[in-house]
């Protein structure tokens, strides 16, 4: 079982930007992922490293200081039975690295001949290897052939996706897809574009089509999403696909879904991992979230991210991607919850509202500090998430004088050492005598997303986490406590739900209230039979949508849930 965003021990930098700016956050974006040699290869932004699995579950980590560790957006391909890895070089020549054996470190380095920011290789059927890369607001995506055993240019480059934000809703800065709600284009203008960045190449080869994913309209929002253009040949020329965005995850707990790759197993099915988004403490803080993916019929590519931050299940075998949604309902959204004391302004109700930008803390860094939840009587619970906000983290890397004058825009230091995130995770039928069901006291653990699955399912009252060690000093904090299952009782009803364009790139979609909900969930496409994007919110009853394209008909349909169950609503075209 997993559940997003991954349970990774994501790495943590300082950072400075400026005389005055310091802070400590983790990091981990612009994944590429892989399937090779019967195992699984991820490799993640900052990561100093790489990650490979047999299962896509249980991760073990690889140092690699033979690389370019500290590049952004790290690719890796299989170009003649070889692992190639290149990363972001703006401002330089971008290397590429090749192995035959990634975990014995030993990488050949093969000097590139141009500067790329989110590189994508792509070897085809015939052999032939391609390289897209491109992010910025202003240059579009471009590719060009290379030379598989040099890996120079063979030709000039092609440019192939430029932003058009007027004709696709999401590749629109601001909150739900909303450009009168992007303050930082009205406040920083002329410094800050209103444009979208249009980033994050990645190729798939899918029934002869050549599907050329991209990400917009920028990493550090909750909209990040990934659309994509097909052609016939690598180069194009490329047609942008009316179902884009396929990757969005605007809603939940845990937001974004965009600068991806796409893979299948060994089994045949497809995957889809992408960016997530937390953006409190700095733009860049982000995690790696990992979602059922396919291609339907007719081509049309697609990333079920229904309940996309609840469990699901990896199958041990060919199955319908429709089938790995969510089985367990999230039991404590808005509960009783108490701690052992707080932070003034972070109570303990920040730790089950559903927000992963709002956090409970602990009112000192004393170890011990607990937060409990309640559950609803009757309640069979199958795991636990809890995410660890990091909270007053303290700087250790000495300035040096000039750090501390404007020459020093920005520096960052990353620590080879990870500290240790220690949580003790306990169930309880009565609030007396506890369970424990996680302890990371004695692991040196540096994950801040623990997820812990029981061995059977059982039924509990009450949830406790107590913190021990934190990392740099801080505080222990919690942005999510959140425990899955089954209540007691019954789904909630099905609710009617009406939709009307109100302009090119929106609909007004509306629907009835149903008693006893959680919340409600919207899906949307460009057929009654291809509702492939979802949004997930809280119990309101209305929603302006702004993420369709211009001159394409779209059907929604609304879902009610609860700790119980989904109820699915029926298609609806939008007027």
């Amino acid at each position: 079982m997993i559940c997003n965003p991954m349970d990774l021990p994501y790495r943590f930098q300082e950072l400075t930007v400026g005389p005055f700016w310091r802070a400590v956050v983790r990091e981990g974006a612009d994944p590429s992922l892989i399937h090779w040699r019967g195992r699984y290869w991820l490799f993640v932004s900052m990561s100093a490293g790489f990650w490979h699995s047999d299962d896509l579950v249980d991760w073990e980590f690889v140092a690699t200081p033979g690389l370019s560790n500290y590049d952004y957006a790290p690719d890796v391909r299989i170009i003649d039975d070889q692992m190639v890895v290149c990363a972001s070089h703006p401002t330089k020549t971008g290397d590429f690295y090749r192995t035959s054996d990634p975990i014995a470190g030993e990488w050949e380095v093969i000097p590139g001949a141009l500067k790329i920011w989110d590189p994508n290789l792509f070897q085809d059927d015939d052999g032939r290897v391609y390289l897209y890369w491109g992010c910025s607001d202003k240059t579009p995506i471009q590719g060009v052939e290379l030379d598989r055993a040099s890996f120079q240019p063979i030709g000039d480059p092609v440019q192939i996706v430029h932003g058009d934000n007027s004709v696709h809703g999401f590749e629109r800065r601001g909150p739900d897809f909303d450009p009168t709600k992007d303050k930082r284009s009205v406040f920083l203008k002329p410094f800050v574009s209103a444009r979208p960045f249009i980033e994050g190449a990645w190729m798939t080869k899918h029934r002869d089509r050549y599907y050329l994913q991209y990400s917009a309209p920028g990493t550090e929002m909750h909209t990040y999403s990934d659309g994509y253009y097909t052609a016939a040949s690598p180069l194009g020329p490329f047609t942008y696909a009316p179902n884009s965005p396929f990757s969005s995850r605007p809603g939940g707990f845990f937001p974004g879904a965009g600068h991806g790759s796409t893979m299948q197993d060994e089994h045949g099915n497809w995957w889809h991992v992408a960016t997530m988004r937390i953006s409190k403490h700095f733009m860049f803080e982000r995690r790696i979230g990992i979602f059922p993916a396919g291609f339907d019929d007719d081509g049309v590519l697609f990333t079920n991210q229904e309940f996309a931050d609840y469990p699901s299940r990896v199958p041990d075998g060919p199955a319908d991607p429709w089938s790995l949604s969510a089985k367990s309902m999230l039991l404590n959204i808005g509960t009783s919850t108490t701690a052992s004391g707080c932070d003034p302004e972070h109570g303990p109700e920040l730790a089950v509202d559903e927000d992963v930008t709002t956090w409970w803390v602990a009112p000192d860094d004393a170890p011990g500090h607990w937060i409990q939840s309640t559950l609803p009587e009757g309640s069979t619970v199958e795991s636990v998430q809890v995410n660890v906000a990091e909270h007053g983290l303290k700087p250790t890397v000495r300035r040096s004088r000039r750090d501390t004058t404007l020459t020093a825009l920005w520096q960052r230091y990353i620590n080879d050492a990870e500290p240790s995130t220690e949580v003790l995770v306990q169930l309880s039928v009565d609030g007396s005598d506890w369970t424990t069901v996680h302890d990371s006291r004695a692991t040196s653990s540096s994950r801040s997303h623990v997820f812990v699955e029981l061995d059977e399912p059982t039924q509990y009252r009450f949830v406790r986490v107590t913190g021990f060690a934190q990392p740099y000093g801080g505080r222990f904090a919690v942005s999510g406590l959140r425990v899955f299952g089954r209540g007691n009782g019954s789904a909630p009803a099905a609710t009617t739900s009406r939709a009307r364009r109100t302009g090119p790139l929106n609909a007004l979609v509306e629907w009835d209230a149903v008693p006893g909900v959680q919340g409600y969930n919207l899906r949307y496409g460009i057929a009654a039979d291809k509702l492939y994007s979802s949004w997930q919110f809280d119990a309101r009853t209305s929603h302006d949508l702004g993420a369709l394209n211009a001159g394409v008909d779209y059907w929604v349909a609304v879902d009610s849930y609860n700790e119980n169950g989904v109820t699915r609503g029926n298609p609806v075209p939008v007027r």
